[in-house]
């Protein structure tokens, strides 16, 4: 039976389960840059690069391996604009008998190709992702009956089931399961941050650099100094260069942030694994070994770890457990419009123009500027949900609908009730004093309140607990945050709340 085996520009993976029992000599496989995955969103402009590049050099891979590849390369007048497109005319050309594909990482795709046995009149088989440590079954098995789900006790399963960091007797190694307490050092410019993993374009990247400049011209951000990996054999130099120059002092700075440096000691390697050209759970034991061996610590290694087999797999796991009905939410009744300046950085908000900035430059923020900082403003500013998880989706080369969407709306937007965080990451602007230098070259004083320069996450933080208090007041992580409040001046109490309103009044022009 002749096949043709879809593989989709986020399982750039040899072993792909659509690949599995595959014979070159008859089946065909089908890639395809189309204009409904391109477009549906502002995706930033190097997100496209990597994965059209990526796409393109994984399809040349394929074709050395003796494969036949039907690539369709991008263009606005494509006959085809749709992948259902795509796999339509092939099988109108190739009359295939069966159309193979694994998962893909989206509902909205997801229920287009179930259908497709319906529209394209041929059987369409459906395989499961391999790829994640965790089946979706298996996610759901562990969820069930519990009333509570919390990553932490998901992830201890998941170290228990792959060995990372156990010892021989079942226990963790270094006699904790989470160092996160040891994980939150403000970086003062020691130890000196290493120079990012780069490849410089080889000729197919530009090629690809130029299409998504001269097609996607209003998309967000710059191809400019595009450096990323478009192949397994590069991001696997990026994994090394990480687990030398960066691993070990990952722990310590993680969520630190700096005026002066994009990238810090961060592994930038999650757009690697969520397109394929890296196997998470090789990393994961790349990073083990590295602390077996001495070359990093614990802290560093198990906080690592704890991002890829903890909240990787966790949100995951949610995405497909409550989808479709997970994306409407909205239980904080969040009704505010996203404020231009999250695609243009033009705000005197130190914090927020670096974040935006780096995000616009790079397509990448590593997680605490995503969470407190970007995330924490739209939270206060009560944004709704959809706008801010669009433009999460939009700006990030790592992000795709099953790890974006449970991240913004459960952990930052806490737009879900609670069911993926038990609290809601607010917080002031002392959050980013503490664990940054922004607030030292800002328009705004980190130490004010009220002022008309005083940093706009006070006021709005006080604003955000005290119009929430039927939501949270009840909440025994949140109580001292009400006893706090409560026992204000009166007096301050009015001008943090007028400070507020005209903030949320006037949200495109701080």
């Amino acid at each position: 039976m002749a096949n043709l085996i879809l593989i989709l520009g986020d399982q750039l993976t040899a072993d792909i389960s659509a690949l599995e029992g595959a014979d070159p000599k008859s089946d065909q496989i089908v890639m395809a840059e189309v204009h409904d995955e391109a477009s549906y969103t502002n995706h930033h402009k190097k997100k496209l690069v990597l994965l059209f590049s990526a796409m393109r050099h994984f399809a040349q891979r394929l074709e050395d391996k003796g494969w036949t590849v039907h690539y369709q390369a991008y263009h606005p007048d494509n006959a085809a604009q749709s992948l259902e497109a795509v796999i339509a005319s092939h099988l109108r050309e190739q009359g295939s008998e069966r159309v193979i594909t694994t998962e893909c990482g989206e509902w909205r795709l997801h229920e287009q190709i179930s259908q497709w046995h319906e529209s394209l009149g041929v059987p369409v088989e459906i395989r499961t992702d391999t790829r994640f440590i965790a089946s979706k079954q298996e996610f759901l098995d562990w969820a069930e009956g519990r009333k509570q789900l919390r990553m932490e006790f998901f992830y201890r399963e998941m170290r228990r089931k792959t060995g990372l960091l156990m010892t021989s007797e079942g226990k963790p190694e270094g006699g904790e399961w989470n160092f996160d307490a040891d994980n939150r050092r403000k970086w003062t410019g020691k130890p000196s941050a290493p120079a990012p993993f780069r490849v410089e374009p080889d000729p197919v990247t530009n090629d690809v650099i130029e299409l998504v400049n001269e097609h996607f011209p209003d998309h967000f951000g710059t191809t400019e100094d595009f450096h990323f990996a478009v192949t397994s054999e590069d991001a696997e130099r990026a994994l090394a260069h990480f687990m030398d120059f960066a691993l070990p002092c990952f722990g310590d700075f993680q969520d630190a942030m700096s005026d002066e440096e994009d990238w810090l000691f961060h592994s930038i390697l999650s757009p690697y694994i969520n397109c394929g050209l890296l196997d998470p759970l090789s990393v994961c034991e790349a990073a083990a070994q590295a602390w077996y061996a001495g070359q990093a610590p614990i802290n560093a290694v198990e906080g690592f770890i704890r991002q890829i087999l903890g909240w990787r797999e966790f949100v995951r796991g949610i995405y497909w457990m409550t989808m479709p009905d997970y994306a409407k939410e909205n239980r904080l009744g969040n009704t505010g419009a996203l404020p231009w300046f999250y695609w243009t950085g033009d705000t005197r908000m130190r914090c927020m123009h670096k974040a935006i900035d780096a995000t616009r430059r790079n397509a990448y923020a590593h997680h605490i500027q995503r969470l407190m900082v970007t995330g924490n403003f739209a939270l206060l500013a009560g944004v709704k949900p959809e706008e801010i998880c669009d433009w999460y989706l939009a700006v990030y080369a790592d992000a795709y609908d099953w790890v974006e969407l449970p991240n913004v709306l459960g952990m930052v937007m806490h737009a879900d009730g609670g069911y993926l965080g038990s609290k809601p990451y607010a917080a002031s602007g002392k959050y980013i004093q503490r664990m940054s230098d922004h607030c030292a070259n800002c328009h705004y004083k980190v130490n004010k309140s009220t002022e008309e320069d005083a940093c706009p996450f006070n006021a709005l933080y006080w604003h955000f607990i005290d119009r929430h208090r039927d939501d949270f007041a009840n909440n025994p992580r949140m109580g001292m945050m009400y006893k706090n409040w409560d026992k204000q001046d009166p007096d301050r109490r009015e001008g943090l709340l007028k400070r507020a309103e005209h903030l949320l009044a006037n949200l495109n022009s701080i």
